[in-house]
């Protein structure tokens, strides 16, 4: 069987009476060259543990092992367990776990299927939760680095710069936990069905300690959350709207000017550190 031929792929969904949902976002790939380049630039050897979301038929799984010690693939969809259990049939390291990767327990499963290696996650991730499930896995702390397929659109946004249009508060969020590189650009020809946007690859290559240090993690988010509510708009409107129970809007502009920023900067034109050095001096404000 060919899983990157069509007339395999369609022969093997209607024996199993397979419809594509929707809902969850199922589009798999057709093209062996795109599997392979995401492993390679994974980073997988053989002495890598590799979790996988959304494994679909198995089209980029069967890359995926051969290259790796072990893969554990979790796969929300019942009804593609027994299309899974035909076409990685022939790999002894793959475990399919029929779960909601989002209501997974990630030290869990890692302790159990992996005896507490810290894995590398490889993954064609459905679009409709990209960003939550990002954010699951870096928060967790538990990943040595993800290589994962997403809409474009939000891969540029993950990986842009300040002062650009793309850069916003999840740029910030994912730069706090990795260093981001985007790959390589994905046709939506590479799918069945295709999907109705362009796609690409990036590699979150996670930190071990942040690139900064606030004194409060949770303020800092406040600050980035606050500073593009209202994007395109004065910082200062979106901090003060955020804190205006414990701050006055002068004393905001002042914290701003005594930084360096002039009073009407906005927020994506601030860096991860400007970020930091704001929320630092609010801290006294809000404690």
């Amino acid at each position: 069987m060919n899983l990157f031929s069509i007339k395999d792929i369609t022969a093997l969904l209607t024996r199993h009476g397979f419809n594509f949902s929707k809902s969850l976002g199922q589009n798999f790939l057709t093209e062996a060259f795109v599997c392979e380049d995401i492993v390679n630039l994974s980073g997988i050897s053989d002495s890598d543990c590799v979790l996988e979301i959304g494994p679909g038929i198995g089209s980029l799984t069967t890359k995926i092992a051969p290259a790796a010690k072990k893969v554990v693939s979790v796969e929300i969809d019942k009804k593609l367990i027994p299309v899974l259990g035909e076409t990685l049939a022939d790999f002894d390291n793959v475990t399919v776990i029929n779960e909601d990767i989002m209501k997974c327990n990630l030290k869990e499963l890692i302790d159990k299927h992996f005896d507490g290696i810290s894995p590398k996650v490889c993954a064609n991730l459905p679009y409709y939760i990209t960003s939550p499930i990002i954010s699951f896995l870096l928060e967790s702390r538990l990943f040595s680095s993800v290589t994962i397929m997403i809409q474009k659109e939000v891969a540029d946004r993950i990986c842009a710069k300040a002062g650009t249009a793309a850069y916003g508060a999840f740029t910030v969020f994912v730069q706090y936990y990795s260093d981001p590189e985007f790959l390589f650009k994905v046709s939506a020809d590479c799918f069945i069905p295709k999907p109705k946007v362009e796609s690409a690859v990036i590699r979150l290559n996670t930190r071990e300690t942040p690139p900064i240090s606030p004194k409060s993690e949770n303020l800092f988010f406040r600050v980035v959350r606050a500073s593009f509510a209202q994007r395109r708009k004065q910082l200062v409107n979106g901090l003060f709207s955020e804190f205006k129970s414990v701050i006055s809007k002068e004393e905001i502009i002042n914290i701003l000017t005594s930084l360096g920023h002039k009073p009407t900067v906005r927020g994506e034109e601030l860096t991860i550190q400007d970020f930091s050095d704001i929320s630092d001096a609010l801290f006294s404000f809000c404690n």
